[in-house]
């Protein structure tokens, strides 16, 4: 068995291949510290499974998810995140996501998340059910932030979460006049004039 594990930061990556070793020791676990290095991984190797952080350098989780359907649609990726499910969990799982899983559950969960997805199924928690039932009854007047695009969002949750356009330009690594055209698009959409009342959208909805 085949297990990819992408993560940029070195203790959690080696944390969570421990586990996966532990519960499957005859598993050959390769690890990816960027989402260049997975992609890169992707192609040279056939993956039973790819774990991989919704937040990584180069290329965010959701672009990973989107070029490793392209590339390999029939592997099954889970996504790992520090972020709650309300925030990424609707957007993985329509990305192709076979399971979504917040870092703070995955020492305990990650066993049982792996081997039933391992086993061909998606790994639906209570909370994301619950969550796709609200966005489903909802679909008709969608939230907001939902009308976003996956690279919109990322970028709102930044400026929500006080970064300034120049350094959003350099955590993304694109130009301050892209950020500049996202951040026009996104209150444009959002139908709001300024920083601060995406900020306020931003906390009242559990996004930051």
């Amino acid at each position: 068995m085949n297990i990819l594990v992408g993560d940029d930061h070195s203790i959690l990556r080696k944390g969570i291949i421990s586990i996966l070793i532990e519960a499957f020791p005859n598993a050959n676990i390769e690890e990816a510290n960027d989402g260049i290095e997975i992609i890169k991984k992707a192609v040279q190797k056939k993956w039973d499974i790819i774990i991989s952080d919704i937040s990584m350098p180069n290329k965010s989780g959701l672009e990973i998810l989107k070029e490793l359907k392209q590339i390999t649609p029939k592997t099954p990726v889970l996504i790992l995140s520090v972020h709650a499910p309300e925030q990424y969990a609707i957007r993985a799982l329509k990305a192709g996501a076979a399971g979504y899983l917040t870092k703070e559950s995955a020492p305990d969960e990650l066993v049982k998340v792996v081997t039933h997805i391992l086993s061909g199924h998606k790994y639906i928690t209570p909370e994301i059910a619950e969550i796709l039932i609200d966005y489903h009854a909802e679909e008709g007047e969608q939230a907001l932030h939902q009308t976003l695009s996956n690279r919109e969002f990322e970028i709102l949750k930044l400026i929500a979460s006080g970064k300034t356009i120049s350094e959003v330009a350099d955590i993304l690594t694109l130009s301050i006049n892209t950020i500049s055209t996202y951040r026009f698009r996104i209150l444009e959409k959002m139908k709001m004039k300024t920083n601060a009342e995406l900020t306020r959208y931003a906390v009242t909805h559990n996004l930051v």
